[in-house]
């Protein structure tokens, strides 16, 4: 299959090719026809599977030919639960759409919010918003949606969990009825399928991976390690294996700064991002990582979906994250559209619980490598996966104003019930591994 044989415009494939892409992926085979068909979807894809152009590329075609959006109007409406995200989503907008008179725009927080109204003047065929700042857009009557034709809702499963359920239901009331829905998450959680009723019409249903399952090109172990030694071990692995590009998560704000203050020190350009950074610094330290100027990127949760970075080779995970979850949207950051990558975890022996519950999640052990000069003085124990039963969970309420786009950064620990089975440690000869290409 090729994406000339899907029925997209001679426009939106010359800019197809203009990337040099010719064969669409699984998610994109799938939910392009039904969309260009005018069916509400559901769809369920992990990051770096090509669902952002699943999306867009059908809605440019759908608008392509219509009517212009009139001035403070949109025809379709795409929700996003980070303002990284919004701007992937609107990236891909332009790069799909720039053969077309399309007029597109990306509204969210933390960026003053006169410009956006100004642009919104005009009108735009398409809108990308997080929802905290459209209620504020709609509320002072900069964007209305009488000639709304399209809502998606991109990583819904997200905007749950970080609390936008109120927000969402208050947008989709003024939102006309007559409209094609599509709503793409991770998962199919009861908490979705309870919104889709309210959302969606005679569905078609995709779903293109298990959930909570980790890409097979991307290669992942571990390091045990004191605490006390993580940040001197992740400056060593860098240095050791000539990493050129790498995505470090943090549990905190503050040990992001920290550790990027080590770095900075030790001679390695780096840069943090998180919500406390303003928008601009966010956009610019993300910038500078994508053209090499910063060698490392230390970042929160904040970033952990949203993040599109071609071809990122390493993440690694100097804290694990609270939620198991989210140790597969980290390392989903590499990896991405068939490529290889590496993400590795720097754990110490406090974060066996953490280990034991990302374990059970993936279904599988993570293999342990130990570095000469980093043996931890406090042994990690063996690993006791723990099963974890897929329970609806319920949305938490962002600790910061979510109406400027940011999410949440501190997340509940799980809950960790007696381990159903035993892992067996292996512990493979020391020495630093080689760089995985």
């Amino acid at each position: 299959m090729t994406f000339s044989s899907l029925g997209l415009a001679e426009p939106i494939l010359n800019a197809i090719a203009d990337q040099g892409y010719n064969t669409p992926s699984p998610i994109q085979a799938q939910a392009i026809p039904e969309i260009l068909k005018g069916r509400d979807v559901m769809a369920a894809a992990q990051t770096g599977t090509g669902k952002t152009a699943g999306f867009t590329l059908p809605i440019l075609h759908r608008l392509a030919d219509g009517k212009p959006a009139g001035a403070n109007q949109a025809r379709a409406l795409v929700l996003t639960p980070t303002r990284e995200l919004a701007a992937q989503v609107a990236d891909s907008i332009q790069t799909y759409g720039k053969y077309l008179s399309l007029r597109s725009s990306v509204v969210f927080g933390g960026v003053k919010i006169n410009p956006q109204m100004m642009r919104l003047r005009r009108g735009t065929d398409i809108l990308v918003a997080t929802p905290g700042r459209l209620l504020d857009l709609y509320q002072q009557n900069a964007i209305r949606f009488n000639q709304l034709e399209v809502l998606v809702l991109d990583e819904a499963d997200r905007m749950l969990d970080m609390g936008f359920i109120h927000d969402i239901r208050k947008i989709i009331n003024f939102l006309p009825k007559n409209r094609q829905n599509l709503l793409f998450s991770a998962t199919f959680s009861q908490d979705i399928r309870n919104l889709a009723k309210q959302l969606v019409h005679n569905p078609a249903e995709i779903s293109v991976a298990p959930a909570n399952s980790t890409a097979v090109t991307v290669k992942q172990w571990l390091v045990p390690v004191d605490k006390k030694q993580k940040s001197a071990l992740l400056s060593h692995l860098i240095r050791e294996n000539n990493w050129f590009q790498v995505l470090v998560f943090s549990r905190t704000k503050h040990g992001a700064n920290k550790l990027t203050r080590y770095l900075e020190t030790d001679g390695l350009k780096a840069a943090a991002i998180h919500g406390n950074k303003s928008q601009s610094a966010r956009t610019k330290a993300l910038a500078d990582f994508k053209s090499g100027e910063i060698q490392v990127l230390v970042a929160t949760d904040i970033a952990a979906r949203g993040l599109d970075i071609d071809q990122l080779p390493h993440v690694v995970n100097v804290d694990l994250p609270q939620v198991a979850e989210d140790y597969v949207h980290r390392i989903g950051r590499t990896g991405r559209a068939g490529a290889t990558g590496e993400a590795v975890s720097l754990v110490c022996a406090d974060e066996i619980d953490l280990l034991n519950s990302i374990e059970g999640l993936i279904g599988k052990t993570l293999p342990r490598e130990f570095i000469d000069g980093f043996d931890p003085i406090h042994s990690l124990p063996e690993s006791r996966p723990v099963q974890h039963k897929h329970r609806p969970k319920k949305p938490k309420k962002p600790r910061v104003d979510h109406r400027d786009g940011a999410r949440s950064e501190t997340a509940h620990k799980n809950k960790q019930r007696r381990p159903e089975s035993t892992a067996k440690r292996r512990r493979p000869s020391r020495g630093s591994r080689q760089q995985t290409q």
